[in-house]
């Protein structure tokens, strides 16, 4: 399977290219600066240039966008713009999202909106709540979006994983167990269309 991932030198698309890579698969990593990935072809483009994504969606079966939303305070806009572009744009490849544990509902009500949901996580959960909006709105485009655990961190690898659909099943999952869940979904598709979630 040839895979480009969007933010492969971030905390979870590393731990993507690195599990596909360890699967054999054909992968190019894509970043702001085309950092060299061992093992990967490279690319240098932004979320936010959708004649660079249309390429790479045409020349790759899988699209993985693993770009988070700045937590420096700079504006969310040009990323939920770019998703809302990409969700229109009709493209042969699948299109996977890595998305915020904010929309997950517990009791019908998105863990962005509980009581003591951390205030320093708000803005982003806001803006991954909507740009899921926008893949939920769209027609045509074969996607699927993950939502980790409320926490995700770098772990342990084991291989194994819990799976919901719109409520959390666990507290925390190592983004290494999480790039498991990616690859398996990628290769085993039980979740097109629609956003899921996985915990430890």
């Amino acid at each position: 399977m040839k895979i480009a991932v969007y933010g492969a030198t971030g905390m979870v698309g590393r731990e993507v290219v690195a599990e596909a890579l360890r699967r054999g698969h054909e992968v190019t990593a894509v970043s702001r600066q085309g950092t060299p990935v061992d093992g990967a072809a490279s690319a240098t483009a932004e979320l936010t240039d959708l004649a660079t994504y249309r390429e790479l969606a045409s020349a790759h079966d899988v699209v993985v966008l693993s770009v988070p939303t700045p937590r420096d305070g700079s504006d969310h806009a040009p990323i939920i713009e770019a998703h809302e572009q990409i969700a229109e744009t009709l493209v042969p490849a699948r299109v996977f999202v890595v998305g915020g544990a904010g929309a997950l509902e517990v009791d019908g009500v998105q863990l962005r909106n509980t009581e003591g949901f951390p205030p320093e996580y708000k803005l982003e959960a806001d803006s991954f709540a909507e740009i899921l909006n926008f893949y939920q709105d769209s027609s045509g485009v074969n996607w699927t979006m993950l939502a980790p655990a409320p926490m995700i961190a770098p772990g342990e690898r084991t291989g194994e994983y819990q799976v919901g659909v719109n409520a959390p099943v666990g507290d925390s999952v190592s983004t290494q167990d999480f790039a498991v869940a990616v690859l398996d979904e990628l290769e085993t598709p039980q979740n097109e269309n629609r956003r899921f979630t996985v915990a430890n």
